[in-house]
């Protein structure tokens, strides 16, 4: 199969060089010349933090020149999904099949205005990664299930198909018939983690030493749920604690979320699509969520602050 993951930062590092290592085809698009150099001329290195693998695979700047893909996973950030979907309709052949893996709420839909609903998966992944250099990426892939499905809740062949071949290279894949679900399962485990790593810039061993982080993800992650179940959403479960634990399961003592991942290269956030998503889903139904307020405006403080005095990028 000839992959596509557009977005090759940390998370599609981690996926493609898994799937590459599997024996898949896989191209990584990432805007990096020092990144497209050094997988091309010396393949990636996934390492667990204990052991390092060298895999090899195919990169590039843009999607010019690639052709058509049998599967196009997006992992660029939120804000960027239109843009980026756009330019990527070369790869987009007569039976091509595009997956979101993103974070947040809504990419969904804003990939659909593009190149139509048919077309697309939707799905969530609790595989973690960290870009330790152009060429190495920290991949937290053991007992890490990755759940997608079709956006009508349908169980069809390309989802199962899809779900094979990533079990297969040992991508944990599931096909769920509640993928809305899923995705507000995911947006709760970002929700627990992402805003307060930022801010206080703790990798997971030290922030969960601290209670009153503890507490305040407690709370953060109780308005999600009152929100999505106001939403009628069906979520996994609806215990704060178990979505605290759950977002740390598996991933390595210095793991970084993506919001601090962002913030430590001065780099926009996705904080409007995940706590910022639970603000506004919560507006729509009148449900008062003061701690997701609270974490977006001090994400967006840190945000103006490296914008401003130390010129922050998209």
């Amino acid at each position: 199969m000839k992959i596509c993951i557009l977005g090759a930062g940390s998370l599609g590092s981690a996926i493609g060089g898994t799937l590459a290592e599997a024996g898949m085809e896989v191209i990584l698009v990432n805007h990096r010349q020092d990144y497209v150099d050094t997988i091309n001329s010396k393949g990636l290195i996934i390492t667990d933090g204990t052991t390092e693998r060298l895999v090899k695979a195919q990169a590039r700047r843009k999607c010019e020149g690639i052709g058509p893909v049998d599967l196009l996973i997006i992992l660029v950030k939120s804000f960027h999904t239109k843009q980026a979907i756009e330019n990527a309709k070369g790869l987009i052949g007569d039976k091509t099949i595009v997956m979101s893996l993103q974070n947040g709420l809504g990419n969904e839909e804003t990939i659909a205005e593009v190149i139509g609903k048919e077309r697309i998966l939707a799905g969530k992944t609790y595989v973690g990664g960290v870009l330790l250099g152009p060429g190495r990426v920290l991949a937290g892939t053991q007992n890490k299930y990755t759940y997608i499905g079709e956006l009508d809740g349908s169980i069809t062949d390309r989802v199962t198909q899809v779900a094979k071949l990533f079990s297969k290279a040992g991508l944990l894949t599931v096909v769920s018939h509640n993928i809305m679900g899923i995705l507000w399962d995911k947006l709760l485990i970002n929700t627990a983690t992402g805003a307060l790593s930022g801010i206080t810039r703790l990798t997971y061993g030290n922030l969960y030493k601290v209670s009153e982080i503890k507490e305040c993800a407690f709370e953060a992650i109780a308005e999600g749920i009152a929100v999505a179940k106001a939403n009628g959403i069906v979520l996994a479960t609806e215990n704060p604690e178990e979505i605290w634990l759950k977002a740390a399961e598996g991933l390595p003592a210095d793991f970084k979320t993506s919001t601090l991942q962002s913030l430590e290269k001065m780099s926009v956030t996705e904080i409007d699509y995940i706590n910022g998503a639970i603000v506004r889903y919560g507006k729509k139904c009148n449900i008062p969520t003061p701690v997701n307020q609270s974490l977006v405006a001090s994400i967006k403080g840190i945000e103006y602050q490296l914008k401003n005095v130390e010129g922050l990028v998209d």
